[in-house]
């Protein structure tokens, strides 16, 4: 599936074995290895709806491999992962979300449900432009643009 931005940034959503082959290519484009760990790992968070933690994805991944899976391990991973782009953290809640569209560099604003924890994100480059100008207007350099919202998503607030 292919999104445009408000800004007219285009990009391909991926699911399932797609979004599988999209995130080991960003992996193994940015010099890292695909193991199975890392595998196992990203199945587990693409397999949740809302944000997950690093305990959370243990606690799968213990359960799937029937032996404990530190989350300090898990930790790891995803902060890889974060750096590879192939997953957003939401800094609000220390939990990390699948990122859809691996490989496609550009900031995100995410809508956090309080009532469901459901998470999803949107695009408005010019929004983070006008961030990452004011920033770069303060002497900010090397910019990392975090933007979240918090509310009721619509199938909660029905």
């Amino acid at each position: 599936m292919t999104c445009e931005t408000q800004s007219g940034h285009h990009h391909s959503e991926h699911s399932g074995a797609s979004l599988v082959r999209a995130a080991r290519a960003a992996l193994t484009d940015a010099g890292e290895q695909w193991t199975d760990m890392r595998a196992d790992v990203f199945d587990a968070l693409a397999g949740h709806e809302a944000p997950a933690s690093a305990y959370d994805i243990a606690d799968a991944l213990t359960a799937r491999r029937g032996k404990r899976v530190a989350p300090n391990s898990v930790y790891r991973i995803l902060d890889l992962f974060v750096r590879t782009n192939l997953a957003n953290r939401i800094e609000s809640a220390n939990a990390y979300l699948v990122n859809r569209h691996p490989g496609c560099r550009h900031d995100c604003i995410f809508l956090i449900c309080d009532k469901c924890g459901r998470a999803e994100h949107i695009d408005d480059d010019r929004l983070t432009e006008g961030l990452r100008d004011a920033a770069g207007s303060a002497g900010f350099a090397n910019l990392k643009t975090v933007v979240e919202l918090r509310g009721t998503c619509s199938a909660c607030s029905s």
